[in-house]
């Protein structure tokens, strides 16, 4: 557990630059940019999804990363990601706070999954962008989408107050975290940064080598691989 000060001050951390944020989430060349500052095309301006305006600002912060993570599920949803704004000014406004999809209360809450769903339907949420959707027998669940965003955040607690500790950057890869109080904010596995392993298995060191050397699982070292080559291929 966190510091109590430093807990209070880690979603407003300046963290990443927006160009470093598309390389750590595999998104395309200044998707983060669109998504967290809005974007100009001929001559209009489109609103930002993540901050509630245009800012200019180069650097995001943890925060601002955490939500982008979230909206990196979604984007091989075919719906413009534009289209989820309303639903985060609903949530940032009910819950009061400024990052609404990086919220314990949105994600821990007993009631957030309810809030969530209310809010989305107020807003008429695209069905392709949905938080929560109708599961088996009726019930209200995540998305698939959610859930694994859910799934890839470790936090600094358990109640409503807790913060996004750390996070893994893309899904079905555990061993691969981010930490922005550690590794400078870079993914790492078990502390050793994965763009090392990826550019020494580049360089034709083999995975058991590099296991060897960093006294690492061979299956760890795999996953760094893995993370390094998805997020090059982007």
């Amino acid at each position: 557990m966190l510091g109590m000060g430093t807990v209070v001050d880690l979603l407003d951390r300046p963290t990443y630059g927006l160009t470093q944020i598309d390389r750590l989430l595999g998104l395309r060349a200044g998707t983060a940019r669109r998504w967290i500052d809005g974007y100009e095309r001929a001559g209009k301006q489109y609103d930002p999804v993540v901050r509630e305006r245009h800012t200019g600002d180069e650097l995001a912060t943890w925060g601002e990363f955490v939500e982008t993570r979230l909206l990196s599920e979604y984007r091989d949803a075919g719906v413009p990601l534009i289209r989820m704004r309303p639903a985060v000014e609903a949530l940032r406004q009910e819950l009061k706070v400024r990052y609404p999809l990086a919220s314990a209360r949105t994600w821990l809450a007993a009631e957030g999954r309810e809030l969530v769903r209310v809010v989305q339907d107020k807003v008429e949420l695209h069905p392709h962008l949905a938080l929560v959707v109708v599961g088996s027998g009726q019930l209200r669940c995540w998305s698939q989408e959610a859930d694994r965003f859910r799934s890839a955040i470790d936090w600094t607690g358990e109640d409503g107050d807790a913060q996004p500790r750390r996070l893994r950057p893309i899904a079905g890869i555990d061993e691969v975290v981010v930490d922005p109080l550690h590794g400078f904010g870079e993914p790492v596995v078990r502390g050793v940064r994965t763009e090392i392993i990826g550019e020494l298995y580049q360089a034709g060191e083999s995975q058991d080598s590099i296991a060897e050397v960093y006294e690492l699982p061979r299956a760890t070292v795999e996953a760094a691989v893995r993370y390094e080559l998805l997020r090059a291929s982007a």
